[in-house]
């Protein structure tokens, strides 16, 4: 390879690294090119898988502040660059490596930290993002659910204390200051003006 496309690779690489969200390192020597196209397929759009040359690879790990990776560069390697849903992904090669031995997990880079093989599988263990943010729907809409209902207690239990407190008042007005009824009028010693006229008359008579 001349050395501007070796730069061109390089660079490409590179900006793989570090735009990916984890990347998995695999040897695929004895894959036929039918199973190499199954296993693009099997990764969908969560991620890219392509041959690069070892050499290259470590340059451009290099670049994107990746160590770690020299000792799983041997052997023909290939990369999944994976850009959704890492678990998805890893369990996508998983499966395709366990129907095709040919195909071997070497290593990864998640959030530019070096992975084993076995971290790795890991990753495939965990649950996809779909599930998760499911979960995550169930759990906030229980909440709501949870804080509605305490709502609603509260605010029947205000009605009932209001209730009890109003029914109180009309039974004793005096443990409200006197609210609930009007107290009756009391008799006064004094005779009203319009009364005391017919009594007057009489006695002139």
């Amino acid at each position: 390879m001349a050395r501007p496309d070796k730069a061109a690779k390089v660079s490409e690489l590179a900006e793989a690294f570090s735009n990916s969200e984890a990347a998995v390192l695999t040897e695929y020597r004895g894959l036929t090119v039918a199973q190499l196209k199954e296993l693009r397929r099997s990764l969908g759009e969560n991620a890219t898988y392509a041959v690069a040359k070892n050499t290259l690879t470590a340059i451009a790990a290099k670049e994107a502040g990746i160590e770690g990776l020299d000792e799983t560069l041997t052997g023909p390697t290939a990369i999944a660059f994976v850009t959704g849903d890492i678990a998805a992904a890893t369990k996508g090669l998983r499966d395709f490596a366990k129907a095709n031995p040919s195909l071997a997990i070497k290593g990864g880079v998640l959030e530019g930290n070096f992975l084993d093989a076995q971290a790795v599988l890991k990753l495939a263990d965990l649950e996809s993002r779909e599930v998760l943010l499911a979960k995550m729907a169930g759990a906030m809409q229980a909440n709501l659910s949870k804080a509605a209902y305490m709502l609603a207690a509260s605010l029947t239990k205000g009605a009932r204390v209001f209730g009890a407190l109003q029914e109180a008042a009309q039974a004793n007005p005096a443990l409200i200051g006197g609210a609930g009824s009007a107290p009756a009028a009391e008799a006064t010693d004094e005779t009203p003006a319009a009364d005391a006229a017919p009594e007057a008359a009489e006695a002139a008579e």
